[in-house]
């Protein structure tokens, strides 16, 4: 079994791989919440399953599996910010592109009765919506497709409601009309409604009215066959956290070949028995990507040595460009091509083991592991946010599989925006407030949340 040193400049992995070869069992959504109310004052909680739970597959596997998936989205995350850049006028842009697709599915169910369904979480994006009939054209989803007409809650949204305002595209013929384009071939395309939501199972749930959603009657694309729909928690009017007026919302990911639920926290903030480690860094914003949480992050440290790359390097430009963004939809983090450089130069450095270039990954580093069962020292890698740094543990940064004999850096190199990935946030409770306007990184084991 693997375990974990932490010396002043390096962890000691042993056989971290171990680890690796662990297949997790099927995991569902569970339940957990408070009372009813129209916006919960006291939040609540929900359950949240990784994409692949119950597939047979390493954690490496799971890591390329997402990579894969993240490829589309990195695309459409590109897309939005080239589009908003170069873009004379705002209002020309007649199907604005948004990040689509993730990496967390939740349970949810819509309407009066409920129905239930599940849908993927994104923090890159603000329309809450599903798939509706009657469908002109619709993907084929888990659950049967929500009939509005079953609903005694359903209710169409007028052309001059604050919602159908608040669409970055609309046009107006049989109430408000919109189209979400996800940068690729994927799009959904109907009417805004509201409809009452309800979060939890069994006794123990909570229910939210009027709540203004895409009832989607036509979807095509990519990267949504897993759900029935999405539920955007980005920094917009139209997102589930802007609709709940609730000022703080977190999430703790369990590492991705556990068999433990990861969980959702809306409108409450979870209080962590030792949180001598918190980090709390500001969120910035960029006019050009509402939506997106930016981090501040000033650096980065391999071992004791800290990267030569220019503070500028992660700022957003004036063009909207660059920065970094905290996204759970994108499972390894991308930095900038000269920052990955940098890092990936000094890895090799301080790593004592031959990189190995013959195994295929989809990685960009990986080194190649010795076969008996030597320990292995690894240089710690540190994020310096404004506020505070950040060390990630050993296991949030480096994939070994003992089968192929490598252990991999899980990180690459991006062409624009940074994105800081799900897998460097597990077992890391993320607060953000938005009335204070600061995103909190607190070590916990999200399992025991």
């Amino acid at each position: 079994m693997a375990t974990l040193k932490h010396p002043s400049s390096f962890v000691t992995l042993v056989a971290l791989l171990v680890v690796a070869l662990f297949v997790a069992p099927t995991s569902s959504t569970s339940r957990k919440t408070l009372k009813h109310h129209p916006y919960p004052t006291n939040g609540f909680r929900v359950m949240l399953r990784h994409v692949d739970s119950g597939k047979n597959l390493t954690k490496l596997e799971r890591v390329q599996h997402g990579i894969k998936r993240g490829k589309s989205r990195l695309q459409r995350l590109n897309a939005m910010v080239l589009a908003a850049s170069t873009a004379p006028d705002s209002d020309q842009l007649e199907a604005p592109v948004h990040a689509g697709n993730g990496e967390y599915l939740m349970e949810l169910a819509i309407g009066t009765p409920p129905v239930s369904y599940p849908a993927v979480l994104d923090t890159g994006s603000d329309l809450i919506w599903t798939q509706c009939k009657p469908c002109t054209r619709c993907y084929k989803q888990p659950t049967p497709i929500f009939d509005p007409k079953t609903s005694s809650s359903f209710s169409k949204v007028s052309c001059d409601s604050s919602l159908c305002s608040a669409l970055p595209s609309s046009t107006c013929s049989d109430g408000c009309e919109y189209l979400y384009s996800y940068g690729d071939y994927s799009v959904t395309q109907g009417v805004l409604a509201t409809e009452t939501f309800t979060f939890g199972k069994s006794k123990k749930k909570v229910s939210v009215h009027n709540i203004g959603f895409g009832c989607g009657e036509d979807n095509e694309g990519d990267g949504f066959e897993q759900a029935s729909g999405l539920v955007g928690l980005g920094r917009g009017p139209l997102s589930l956290v802007s609709q709940l007026h609730e000022p703080r919302f977190s999430y703790c990911l369990t590492p991705i070949d556990d068999t433990k639920k990861s969980v959702l926290l809306l409108g409450s903030s979870e209080k962590v028995k030792d949180a001598k480690e918190e980090v709390t860094t500001p969120l910035l914003k960029n006019p050009l990507q509402p939506s997106f949480y930016y981090l501040s992050l000033d650096g980065i440290s391999v071992g004791d040595t800290r990267l030569p790359i220019e503070k500028s390097t992660f700022a957003v430009g004036n063009d909207g460009s660059g920065g970094v963004i905290i996204d759970s939809g994108t499972t390894i983090t991308y930095i900038e091509q000269k920052a990955f450089d940098e890092l990936k130069k000094e890895f090799i450095s301080q790593t004592k083991l031959p990189v190995d270039e013959n195994t295929s990954t989809g990685l960009d580093l990986c080194f190649s592991l010795p076969s008996d069962s030597t320990e292995v020292e690894i240089p710690k890698l540190v994020f310096h946010f404004s506020g505070g740094d950040l060390e990630l543990p050993a296991e949030n940064y480096i994939i070994g599989d003992s089968n192929l004999g490598v252990a991999c850096l899980a990180m690459g190199a991006a062409s624009g925006m940074s994105i800081f990935g799900n897998v460097q946030q597990q077992n890391i409770l993320v607060n953000h407030d938005l009335q204070k306007e600061t995103i909190s990184f607190i070590p916990t084991s999200c399992d025991e949340l």
